[in-house]
């Protein structure tokens, strides 16, 4: 075997102050007395499979909590695909590290590099498999034993053909429905479009044409002041009497009278020139505005109220002239769209009949298959029983429909019967554990021990068919002792075989069958209670076969049946 988890650490965890543990292929085995802290490490487990963190984890004191779990995965190439589409170099193996903060600040890191939860989830999700209380509860459940049925017969790409197909009609569905309600009120919303797109269209506007007013307005209303303003500037610089132009011509004729004496003068001279010629420039400019200067009353008025229309357009559409366009482009498109809309119901309706039709074609393959699979899972569940001692135990599995009322959306419906992500049937597991019992929801039982060994049984025959490379069992032996906690072990040797085992268990019956022995126990040091795990060599595997047999005094006898039960245990 290749693909398994070989390191495994805890720090800060619950009553775990610093722990380090080395896996190997094989049966796996975690003694202990209770409450030592076998099952803190199942929990660390499956912190590091992507279950929630909670900074109630951490150990007194400290402010994280670490778990970090090595994994060899060469044989595993969805996930080593997954992790190569995610930038993540699978070469070394795989490297899950979680640290959980009281900031709740919790970080995941796989191979070295910061990871979500969600990358996590996709990666370790058929990563390995754990089996305890909470598996014993959720199989259960009928949703979860639907899944075991497709998982045995391989019908899991069709159940994720049926979740997809399902997920494209949902949406379509509040598409047609918003469609058709749009439709309703589609005359009366036309309306009132074609008056806001006439509203703005016969105004007559014009990009930045609010600004140009406003400049406009300003000048008509200093227009006296401004008309004074240039025409004194022209007589000052070019018309009066003594003006800026004449006196600058009679500076350079002075000049240019005794630039023959020296030369140095002739380019003041031509630079006074010069400036002439910019003042008169400048004066035929003022003229020209001049001609532009209004005194106008009516214009005035014209202007104000131009740019008091323009003023209750932008209020009324956005602000601006800029959001005036952008209101008449918008309303243009959704009218554009409403007068399509019934080709766009048309399509939809169209592209959900086709859907449907892969609906109905998916969900009725999938429940013929689901049938077939209940029957050869059936009777494979009564042999692995007969196998763990629950030789007369019955076996079937139910299957149902829910029947579709007026409310259920047709596209929703296969045969009268109402269709979800999982498809149209509802199954339940029977069992009927003793002879003359009437069949019963496997929900109904009562005894822990004949759960913990259907799961079991449920579990070697999945094995069969599931990816997953490593299985954790805790509370497999609950409820259950003697002759039947021996042939769980011989179970868990055979599933040891094809997968990683790794079994906490306080049964000695089941301990004999492991191909390494972890002692879990707590200690106190410097006044702090913490859990202390021990990879046991041969002497001291008897010692803690004594110890699961007879309690704390172990007697001669003890041992050398401790010794014995290991010999038949190989």
């Amino acid at each position: 075997m290749t693909d398994m988890l070989q390191e495994l650490s805890i720090k800060n965890f619950a009553i775990i102050d610093d722990l380090q543990i080395s896996f190997s292929d094989g049966l796996t085995i975690l003694s202990g007395e209770t409450g030592a802290g076998k099952s803190i490490i199942i929990n660390a487990v499956n912190l590091l499979l992507g279950s929630r963190a909670t900074a109630q984890l951490i150990r007194t004191g400290s402010e994280t909590a670490e778990l970090e779990a090595l994994f060899q995965v060469k044989n595993q190439q969805k996930l080593i695909e997954i992790m190569r589409d995610n930038a993540i170099d699978p070469e070394e193996g795989l490297l899950i590290r979680r640290i959980i903060s009281r900031t709740d600040r919790h970080r995941i890191y796989i191979n070295g590099r910061l990871a979500t939860i969600q990358l996590l989830n996709l990666i370790t999700e058929n990563l390995a498999s754990i089996s305890g209380q909470h598996v014993h509860q959720g199989l259960l459940k009928e949703d979860n034993q639907l899944a075991v049925i497709d998982q045995f017969g391989g019908l899991m790409s069709l159940r994720e053909s049926v979740y997809r197909c399902f997920h494209e009609i949902v949406p379509l569905i509040r598409k047609l429905n918003d469609l058709k309600a749009g439709k309703d009120r589609q005359t009366e919303h036309i309306e009132l479009l074609e008056f806001q797109k006439q509203e703005i269209r016969s105004a007559g506007i014009s990009p930045g044409e609010d600004t140009d007013l406003e400049q406009e307005r300003t000048r008509l209303k200093n227009g006296e002041a401004l008309f004074q303003a240039a025409h004194g500037a022209i007589e000052t610089l070019y018309d009066a009497q003594g003006a800026v132009v004449e006196l600058l011509l009679g500076v350079k004729k002075d000049l240019d009278r005794v630039a023959s004496m020296d030369s140095l003068l002739l380019p003041p001279a031509k630079r006074i020139n010069e400036s002439a010629l910019e003042i008169e420039d400048i004066a035929e400019e003022l003229r020209a505005y001049l001609k532009n200067v209004q005194i106008d009353e009516r214009r005035l008025e014209a202007v104000e109220e131009r740019l008091d229309a323009l003023t209750r357009l932008k209020r009324k559409y956005g602000g601006s002239l800029d959001a005036v366009f952008l209101r008449r482009e918008s309303i243009e498109l959704e009218l554009s769209k409403l007068e399509n809309l019934s080709e766009t119901v048309a399509e939809t309706e169209k592209s959900l009949s086709n859907l449907h039709d892969q609906l109905v074609e998916l969900t009725s393959t999938l429940s013929r298959e689901r049938k077939k699979t209940a029957k050869i899972l059936s009777k494979k569940v009564e042999k692995e029983l007969a196998s763990l001692k629950m030789s007369q135990t019955k076996f079937e599995v139910s299957f149902r429909t829910l029947q579709a009322d007026n409310d259920v959306n047709p596209y929703l419906v296969v045969d009268r019967n109402v269709a979800n992500e999982t498809g149209i049937d509802q199954a339940t597991f029977l069992i009927a554990p003793n002879v003359g019992e009437p069949l019963k929801p496997l929900s109904s039982i009562v005894s822990g021990g004949e759960l913990s060994r259907v799961v079991l049984a449920l579990k070697a025959i999945l094995a069969q068919t599931e990816a997953v490379e490593t299985i954790v069992f805790d509370e497999v032996d609950a409820g259950i002792g003697g002759g039947v906690a021996e042939v769980v072990g011989k179970k868990l040797a055979a599933l040891a075989g094809r997968h990683q085992i790794i079994c906490i268990t306080h049964l000695p019956q089941i301990a004999k069958f492991s191909d390494h022995h972890f002692s879990i126990s707590k200690c106190v040091s410097d006044g702090r209670t913490k859990t202390v795990i021990r990879r046991l060599n041969d002497a001291e595997r008897i010692t803690e076969i004594a110890r699961m047999m007879g309690g704390e005094k172990i007697t001669q006898a003890t041992m050398d049946h401790a010794r014995e039960m290991l010999r038949n245990g190989r």
